[in-house]
């Protein structure tokens, strides 16, 4: 029991830490501490899920990566079920797909459901996958009987879920399911709870099954105002998310992001790189095609490889085409925007960068326009 008053969310971590591994209660790897922590009996507890009607019923379930879901892992292997973990911290991807050999003992479900069996047995499942999962179980560091969960901190698993709300792979109906020890049932003030935070329907322990009822409602999406744009560059699938939750129209705007707009019709030309002096605006004579399009600069040079960008919405700001060029992960040296001709030039290091961009940008919309894109040079010539 911990004081309800002044408690912080790192309070009660540290108190769960420290106590489980004072008590001894804690399991490899050790120490506990910035962890999920691993603990005696989570065997045990894992096993309580084949009790519950919400696992019978499942067809495929995601389960978190952490050691203490070890045996719900390999339940859902030995029942048949698809078994989907998140790629550790999301960098190469959100989820994978577990896919033991065809005949594998019961020796190499055990080896899948481990780490390194995540890692050498499944593969990789991305936003256009379609994906409906029955059952959530996540790891915690400390949960309250009314559902209310804390995680290690670094928010993973509260991101995990928002994503699967966004691709449509959960709904509000979906059981979320936690594993902890018994110690780590704790008081949760209500007050420490955010809008992005997940809560459990069920808490299983080594000696309890316990049904939360909670009403609190779940995350129904990325709250792109708390993601920070160290994270968006730490996790590409996020900015994928991001990108084609962009184009339906929605609000994506970051932590701490501002929008200037530019002056109407002003021809822009912006350097890429954030540590550069933003170039002086071209003159004139940098409104004809042959010199947005990269004019050789002396005789015999190469042609550079830009790429035309048309139909920009009469609105469209500098800084949007840029995210969503970001996003996409089609980044060019140097952006000209032409606003009078609703239409801008990204300038590649070469032919082949420049062609895949052209593959990557195919479809992208602003607002409700979709833009035309082509090789500059193409463009010009018709």
């Amino acid at each position: 029991m911990l004081p309800r008053t002044g408690v912080s969310k790192q309070d009660i971590r540290e108190h769960i830490w420290d106590y489980m591994e004072s008590q001894n209660l804690a399991d490899f790897p050790r120490p506990v501490h910035h962890r999920i922590p691993n603990f005696k009996g989570s065997y045990l507890a894992c096993q309580n899920l084949k009790d519950l009607d919400v696992f019978a019923r499942t067809q495929e379930v995601k389960v978190d990566p952490d050691k203490p879901l070890e045996g719900v892992r390999l339940l859902a292997l030995q029942n048949k079920k698809t078994l989907l973990v998140p790629t550790p911290r999301l960098r190469t991807g959100l989820f994978n797909k577990i896919t033991p050999p065809p005949g594998a003992t019961k020796d190499i479900l055990r080896k899948c459901a481990t780490s390194q069996g995540v890692r050498n047995y499944s593969v990789p499942i991305g936003l256009d996958s379609r994906v409906l999962v029955d059952l959530v179980v996540v790891g915690s560091v400390a949960v309250s009987e009314k559902g209310w969960r804390i995680g290690k901190g670094e928010g993973y698993a509260d991101l995990e879920y928002a994503m699967m709300v966004s691709m449509g792979a959960i709904s509000k109906e979906t059981p979320v399911v936690t594993i902890v020890h018994d110690c780590q049932v704790v008081d949760i003030p209500e007050e420490l709870l955010e809008e992005h935070d997940i809560t459990v329907d069920y808490i299983l322990t080594p000696t309890r099954v316990i049904a939360t009822g909670c009403e609190r409602p779940k995350p129904m999406g990325v709250t792109w105002s708390k993601i920070s744009r160290e994270m968006m560059e730490k996790i590409p699938v996020l900015r994928r998310l991001r990108a084609r939750e962009q184009q339906a129209g929605k609000d994506v705007t970051l932590q701490g992001e501002h929008r200037h707009p530019p002056e109407p019709g002003r021809q822009q030309t912006v350097p890429w790189s954030a540590g550069r002096r933003p170039q002086d605006t071209p003159g004139p004579e940098a409104n004809s095609m042959e010199a947005a399009c990269g004019s050789p600069l002396g005789e015999g040079a190469p042609l550079a490889a830009d790429v035309y960008v048309g139909n920009l919405p009469q609105d469209a700001r500098v800084s949007d085409l840029k995210r969503a060029l970001r996003e996409l992960g089609s980044v060019p040296l140097q952006l000209t925007r032409e606003g009078r001709r609703h239409r801008a030039f990204l300038r590649y290091q070469d032919a082949a960068a420049a062609q895949q961009a052209i593959s990557c940008l195919q479809g992208l919309r602003l607002g409700t326009d979709t833009l035309r894109v082509a090789l500059a040079r193409q463009q010009r010539d018709k």
